[in-house]
């Protein structure tokens, strides 16, 4: 018979007292241990040591050479949770990145809501507008978020229903904003695939990118840091909120939209074109468009007034609080002439192929505007302008490239007709008659007199976090 060694005998202690380790302990001890808290030292040797899930409760577990000792413990809640959702209203479109949102979200987002405990309703929307008119009338009490499963084009016009929601439930006259209230709920961004498409076409040296608001998960990108799936989902899960600054493009007097980015000029003309082809593919019809587009390359004659952000204006807390006043006749700035594109942008734009960004001087909410304008010049010049997007060099570093931090802008054409031939590239049948195409965050808007442009800092809530955040929250499980 085998001599049975000193100590062998292990026992079990809760709180002073000693007892026989039950079953589940002892399955535990070949668990791999996590982050202990600090436990008293003590002269028996440590041989296992972690925090443990015993009788439905954490306790903190130390197994010795003589004993193996816990006691319960109160895990300390991460203050990111705070804002946690329990219930998220889902919008999803199917015809988003060839038609991979659908098996993006039901694979890779819908398990990990369910993992985390969050109950959801899910709408597959069914048309361009779709989820503009589900959110005007739907009953959203009961949820604590919108979640958007799409592209750049689909989170925007979610994100403007839920402003122009928010402005009916105040009793505010939409077409009479100047300080809109805030969306009443926070948006979820779940790019519809991890990869970006963009606008691509040959050059003589090297194949370049020519990325715009639609072309890429750019809304996503700016947010997160990357357009990854997953990581935009645990921002969700977690309930990290991120104020957004916000654009409304008006005419007239007349609300046209909410946005966060847009141009003028060849980025709204490409889209143009773009929109009627759409029986190509996506990818037919951007490289497509690019190269008819470069190819008509004519600017527009207008003029362009805008509200610089300088001086007593360069205050974030009157900012925040809309105090600015933009009535100020002699602050604002005008100037004229040709034009091959003028980009209006609230958020970094960010994406893989512009890794410093579309607008590397602006943040997600810093209260201020992007206007970039790039004056008449040459094709060969415009296309090293449009290159340098996608390298580190400075993309504005051009002599005819001009950029402001402004808080409004007015862009106000000049030309009695369209740049593009009314017979030749008109998108749709229902194209205005002399009217002039937009690219606001991958949709196409077409107006006929002049855009203002303003900026309303903070108007609506993104789920969204640092990366830091990100990493600090763990999530092990088959369906990743």
């Amino acid at each position: 018979m085998p001599r049975r060694r000193r100590h062998s005998r292990v026992s079990a202690q809760e709180g002073g007292r000693e007892e026989e380790a039950p079953p589940e302990v002892a399955a535990l001890l070949s668990a791999q241990s996590q982050s202990p808290q600090k436990f008293q030292e003590t002269a028996d040797p440590v041989l296992l040591r972690g925090i443990f899930e015993i009788r439905r409760g954490s306790c903190d577990v130390v197994l010795s050479q003589r004993a193996l000792k816990w006691r319960p413990i109160q895990p300390e809640r991460p203050a990111g949770f705070s804002n946690r959702p329990k219930s998220l209203k889902i919008l999803l479109n199917p015809q988003s990145h060839k038609k991979e949102a659908t098996q993006v979200y039901y694979e890779k987002v819908e398990p990990l809501l369910k993992l985390a405990g969050i109950k959801t309703d899910v709408t597959i929307t069914e048309y361009k507008g779709h989820a503009l008119s589900l959110l005007k009338e739907c009953e959203l009490q009961g949820f604590d978020g919108v979640v958007c499963v799409g592209g750049d084009g689909s989170a925007s016009e979610v994100a403007h229903a839920l402003l122009l929601r928010a402005q009916k439930s105040a009793g505010i006259e939409t077409d009479q904003i100047l300080t809109p209230v805030r969306a009443q709920l926070p948006l979820g961004l779940i790019p519809a695939a991890d990869t970006t498409s963009l606008f691509v076409c040959g050059a003589e040296d090297r194949t370049w990118a020519a990325p715009m608001p639609g072309s890429t998960n750019i809304l996503a990108h700016s947010l997160h840091g990357v357009p990854h799936v997953v990581t935009a989902t645990l921002h969700i899960i977690m309930g990290h909120i991120q104020p957004v600054d916000v654009c409304s493009f008006s005419t007239t007097g007349k609300l046209l939209r909410f946005g966060f980015s847009a141009m003028f000029g060849f980025g709204g003309r490409t889209l143009a074109l773009a929109e009627k082809y759409r029986w190509m593919s996506p990818s037919q019809r951007r490289d497509f468009s690019v190269i008819k587009a470069l190819a008509k390359l004519e600017p527009e004659d207008c003029e362009i007034s805008f509200l610089p952000l300088n001086g007593s204006q360069d205050d974030p807390k009157m900012r925040a609080q809309g105090l600015l006043n933009s009535d100020c006749n002699d602050q604002w700035k005008i100037i004229q002439g040709q034009f091959l594109n003028v980009s209006i942008m609230a958020i970094p734009c960010l994406c893989s192929e512009a890794p410093r960004g579309l607008a590397p001087n602006t943040r997600i909410n810093n209260g201020s505007m992007a206007l970039i304008i790039a004056r008449n010049t040459s094709r060969p010049q415009f296309i090293k302008h449009l290159k340098r997007y996608a390298s580190i060099k400075n993309q504005f570093n051009f002599p005819f490239v001009e950029t402001y931090t402004v808080l409004e802008v007015k862009v106000h054409p000049r030309n009695t007709t369209s740049g593009y031939s009314p017979e030749e590239d008109r998108p749709h049948e229902a194209t205005l008659e002399n009217s002039f195409p937009w690219n606001v965050d991958g949709d196409l808007m077409e107006v006929a007199s002049e855009v203002h442009v303003r900026l309303h800092p903070r108007l609506i809530s993104l789920y969204g976090g640092s990366l830091e955040e990100v990493n600090d929250f763990q999530v092990t499980c088959n369906c990743l």
